[in-house]
This record gives structure tokens, C-alpha cells and sequence, in this order.
């Protein structure tokens, strides 16, 4: 197959992202970690910028070894020069000078004439070549440029020597149609396209970087640039994750191939995440939190059946640890059992239904159901005492400026016994409150609360110890109100202390049959 060549720009426009500046040794982590992930270009930086990016470029030049080392020059002099400087270490040194041919931009920002600009587009290639061999040009703002004029800047900068001509999706102003056009009317009128590689640098303004950048591929564009999570100016470049894994997977339709190693994608994007602080949206596709994650019940029932009912990728392949069924309230029983086998819990049918309800339940009050709150709750729902009394109502009335109030319905049988109490607080409402319905005097000796799991919407677990006459029980309740899961825990020890005070009857021996 033939190879699409990946040259990768996070550390240039990459780092022009609003927030995203990187500091030398940050630049060397990654573009060490950009050569582990295999890719064939590294624009390190813009030289020209500032001493800082002078460099960072020439250390990462010579520090990384097999990939091409860039960096970028506009069409002048000390540009070049800076440039040149720059990437002298490097082992496979490359140039990379830009200039805009589309109109608004030679009239408003350079003030120049087409003559001028393919004049001076032709100089900067020529001057370029006097320092390194590896020159790329880029006709800035390609996609709105006047596609003959465009066409005759790409064939002089060819016969100047340029081995790579850009053509970039400077505004992300193109449709994928539209740009793959482009691409295929370069090389059917450019006469000397067969002697450079015809690149692609596509921004994402309107959400096209990746798929303008297929197009191209498909239209004959051999190398593409981008950057990791698909940050950059503005909206941001076509995302180097994206287009591998597009390419990789859909081999029917682009019959081209990358040299990326695909199980170093996730560990790349994590990096660079974390040196650039620019968060991965969680529905990024390849390397968010969500790209691998199924809540719905079908989704997760078909997954568990085969993969590849709902998963076109396999998350290994990326560098992920594997599928995530996130337990929710779309979830299913099927991913509910799973999860609980995993745990280490083997329930039978009626056990089942009642733990599956009780998930039901609290998935409706949260938002994600973690491993902890499963373990809780089975083992709420492994009763091992009749439940005399069940909490079925509760409100709480409390305030800093007010006595604390609880009405308290607690379900015996079939009957609802309904009271209501003061108290310092509104546990002690509640409790005061559950003694008056069953009648019992109870001392509270021990109260504990702990989250089970981290969040706002975390599942409280509170245990009990309390006192009657000389029978002392515990109780534990949990919910991801710790009102709700103090009331449950004190009915809960209320139950033990009913059930242990029944009267235990031994079983009649068997009569035996002569």
C-alpha cells in the first residue's frame, strides 16, 4: 500500500492554541513521545518567534533521531536564516516557508501583486535550498486563492526546488467536495506535480479539518499534516488521531496506509493534554473518555455478545485499557450481571431482580454507577433479617435558624406509620421520630458517614450502633442523601434488634418412617 506521510505540528500550531505554551523540556517529552508514536515529520516550532522557540527547536532537532525535524519561516530573509539555524542539528533537517496566494490576503495583509508574491515565492524556495535540501512551501490561505494562479505558484516553486508543496485549509473555510477538488485540480494542471509530494494542512472553523483532509487523501494528497488531539489556532487542526485511525479502518476506501503506531495514540494524547493543560473533550472520538464507553442497555447487552456490534475500533488498538460499560440508568441487567460476576458475586434470579431495582433506583439519582456503589448494593440487599420495618417516606424540615423537623413513614406489613418529631439536628429528628413509630427507646452510641465513592452526587454510607435495654446492634444505610442513609441505617439496626429478640424455636426432630 502506499504510505500517507504524517507530519505532526502540535508543537508549532499546536502550541499557537490560546493557553498552550510550551517550555523546552516540555517540547523535547513530546516530540520524543511523537517519534515513539512514529511519525514522519516533526514541525518543532516557529524559530523567528522568539529566542525561547529558537531553542527549543535546535534541542528537539538534536535530540530526536529517525523523524525529519521542521520548522517555519515566512518568505524572508532572517526568517529563513532563523530557521535554517534552528534545524541544523537534526539529521533530516527540513524548511518549511510559507506565503499567502489568495487575494485577500495579498491585498489587505502583504500589499502585494501575483507577480510579486510568485516572485518572491520562488526566491524563498531558492534561498531555502542554499541551507538545507528538505524545503516544503506552503501557498498560505490555498483554499481561497485563485485556483490558476494557484496552480502556476505551485509549479514555479516546484522548478525552484521545493520537494513538498502545502496546500492548506488556512481558515477552514472548505467542504470536503470542495477541497478534494482542489487537491485533484493541482495535480492534473500542475505539469511538474510528479516531482514533489502534495501535503495538506487543513483548521477546523467549521468542524471539516479531518474529513477535508480524507478527501484529499482520497484525491491524491500524500502526506498531512495535523496535530495531536487536533488542537491549534483558533478552532483548531485536523486531529492526527482521527485521520490514522480513519485511514486504518477504513482500508476498503482509501487503500493507503500511515506509519503510526496505533497503540501509542492514547498515551500521546494524555501528554500532550497534560503539558499543554487543554483538557480532551470526553466525546473525543479515538481518545476521549467516552470513545470506548456504552451506558445503553442494548449497546452494552450487543458489546457483551460481540465487540463489533458496537465497537468498530478495538480500544487496545489505541492504547486504551479496554471497553468501559458505564453503569447508568440506561443500562441493562445483562451489564448489571456482568459487572456483578466480575465483583466477584454470583446472585440468583430473585437476588438479582432485587439488586437490579435497587440500581435502578439509585442510577436515577446519580449520574454514573461506580464498582463501589455495586459492592453496597448487593450487600444492602443480602438481607439476613426479616425487615419489619421499611422506610418508605421522609422530609425533613431544617435550617440554621430554626428547630429541625422529620416526618417519618415507615411501612410494617402492609400498613404506613406515619410520625413526626423535633430534634437538635435532623438525624436526631429522624431517630426521635422512628422510635415513636415503633415504640422503642433507643440510645445512639455510634454514628459514622463515609462517601463510598468521589463526586457531588457520591453514595453516603452511614452505620449505626445503637442501645436498647442491654442489647446493643449495628445498622448500615446508604443513599446518596446521608438523611436518607442515616434514617435507613437506624430502621436497619431498629430490624436486628426486633429479629434478635424473637424467640429462637428449635426445629422437632424428624419423625422417622419404619
Amino acid at each position: 500500500m502506499k504510505k500517507i506521510i504524517i507530519f505532526d505540528t502540535t508543537l508549532r500550531d499546536g502550541e499557537q492554541s490560546p493557553g498552550a505554551s510550551l517550555d523546552v523540556n516540555s517540547k523535547i517529552e513530546i516530540a520524543r513521545q511523537l517519534a515513539r508514536l512514529g511519525v514522519d515529520v516533526i514541525e518543532a516550532g516557529f524559530p523567528i518567534a522568539s529566542k525561547g522557540d529558537f531553542n527549543a527547536v535546535y534541542k528537539v532537532a538534536g535530540a530526536i533521531k529517525g523523524a525529519s525535524i521542521c520548522g517555519l519561516a515566512r518568505a524572508i530573509k532572517s526568517d529563513i536564516e532563523a530557521c535554517a539555524g534552528a534545524v541544523k542539528p537534526a539529521k533530516k533537517p527540513r524548511i518549511h516557508v510559507f506565503l499567502a496566494t489568495s487575494k485577500i490576503h495579498m491585498q489587505y495583509k502583504l500589499k502585494k501583486a501575483e507577480s510579486e508574491i510568485l516572485k518572491l515565492a520562488v526566491w524563498a524556495v531558492e534561498y531555502s535550498r542554499k541551507f538545507c535540501d528538505d524545503v516544503e512551501f506552503s501557498p498560505e490561505d490555498a483554499s481561497r486563492s485563485d485556483r490558476d494562479f494557484l496552480c502556476k505558484v505551485v509549479e514555479s516553486v516546484i522548478k525552484a526546488g521545493a520537494k513538498t508543496v502545502n496546500i492548506p485549509d488556512t481558515v477552514g473555510y472548505a467542504m470536503p467536495a470542495e477541497f478534494g477538488s482542489l487537491i485533484k485540480t493541482i495535480k492534473n494542471k500542475v505539469p511538474n506535480i510528479n516531482k514533489t509530494v502534495i501535503s495538506v494542512h487543513c483548521h477546523n472553523d467549521l468542524g471539516m479539518g479531518v474529513s477535508n483532509s480524507l478527501s484529499a487523501v482520497q484525491n491524491g494528497a500524500e502526506q498531512v499534516e495535523c496535530t495531536i488531539n487536533g488542537i491549534g489556532e483558533r478552532a483548531g487542526n485536523a486531529s492526527l488521531e482521527e485521520i490514522v485511525m480513519a485511514i486504518d479502518t477504513r482500508k476498503d476506501i482509501f487503500g493507503v496506509t500511515t506509519s503510526i503506531n496505533k497503540k501509542e495514540l492514547y498515551k500521546t494524547s494524555r501528554l500532550v493534554s497534560k503539558l499543554t493543560g487543554i483538557v480532551v473533550q470526553p466525546n473525543k472520538a479515538i481518545v476521549g473518555r467516552n470513545a470506548f464507553a456504552h451506558e445503553a442497555g442494548i449497546h452494552q447487552d450487543g458489546v457483551l455478545k460481540k465487540r463489533s456490534t458496537y465497537e468498530i475500533i478495538k480500544p487496545e488498538d489505541v492504547g486504551f485499557g479496554g471497553t468501559r460499560l458505564v453503569l447508568g440508568k440506561h443500562s441493562g441487567r445483562h451489564a448489571f450481571n456482568d459487572r456483578l460476576v466480575k465483583l466477584g458475586f454470583e446472585l440468583d434470579e430473585k437476588g438479582l431482580a432485587r439488586a437490579f431495582e435497587r440500581f435502578k433506583s439509585l442510577a436515577d439519582k446519580k449520574k454514573e454507577i461506580f464498582d463501589e456503589d455495586l459492592l453496597s448494593i448487593v450487600e444492602d440487599g443480602i438481607v439476613s433479617i426479616p425487615e419489619t420495618y421499611r422506610l418508605e417516606d421522609l422530609s425533613i424540615a431544617s435550617g440554621n435558624k430554626i428547630t429541625p423537623k422529620a416526618a417519618i413513614g415507615l411501612a410494617k406489613g402492609a400498613k404506613l406509620l406515619k410520625k413526626s418529631s423535633f430534634g437538635d439536628g435532623p438525624v436526631d429528628a429522624c431517630y426521635k421520630a422512628i422510635d415513636a413509630i415503633t415504640g422503642l427507646k433507643c440510645r445512639l452510641l455510634d454514628y459514622s458517614l463515609k462517601s463510598i465513592t468521589g463526586g457531588k452526587d457520591a453514595l453516603g454510607e452511614v452505620t449505626v450502633r445503637i442501645k436498647s435495654n442491654k442489647d446493643e446492634v449495628s445498622g448500615r444505610g446508604t443513599s446518596t442523601d446521608i438523611i436518607e442513609a442515616s434514617a435507613k441505617a437506624y430502621v436497619n439496626a431498629v430490624n436486628r434488634l426486633i429479629f434478635n429478640r424473637l424467640p429462637k424455636i428449635s426445629p422437632k426432630p424428624a419423625k422417622l418412617k419404619l
